[in-house]
């Protein structure tokens, strides 16, 4: 995947990132980072995402894959925001196994 095609994950990290920051009444983001809530709403829909990720694949529904992938991605982003790493670090960790 090129530079290019990774700049929405970047952009869409970096809101999550603003909501952590900066909470606005009504935001999905905010009502998943709600600390009463903790991580574990946080994880509860990545398991969740995980699972109609696995379905969609099961069922070879490409539509239904890439809209489940998204759905997954968007919430591991969330979780990533919610435990203090970036994208950056997940880069850098990708990059070593490469070698």
């Amino acid at each position: 995947m090129a530079d290019a095609d990774m700049s929405v994950l970047n952009e869409v990290f970096d809101v999550i990132m603003d909501r952590k920051n900066n909470p606005v009444e009504g935001s999905y983001v905010c009502s998943l980072l709600e600390h009463r809530k903790g991580i574990n709403k946080v994880l509860e829909k990545v398991g969740e995402e995980a699972a109609e990720t696995i379905l969609a694949v099961k069922d070879n529904d490409k539509k239904e894959i890439i809209y489940e992938t998204s759905d997954l991605l968007f919430h591991l982003l969330v979780m990533l925001a919610a435990t203090g790493v970036s994208l950056e670090d997940i880069s850098e960790e990708m990059k070593r196994r490469r070698h």
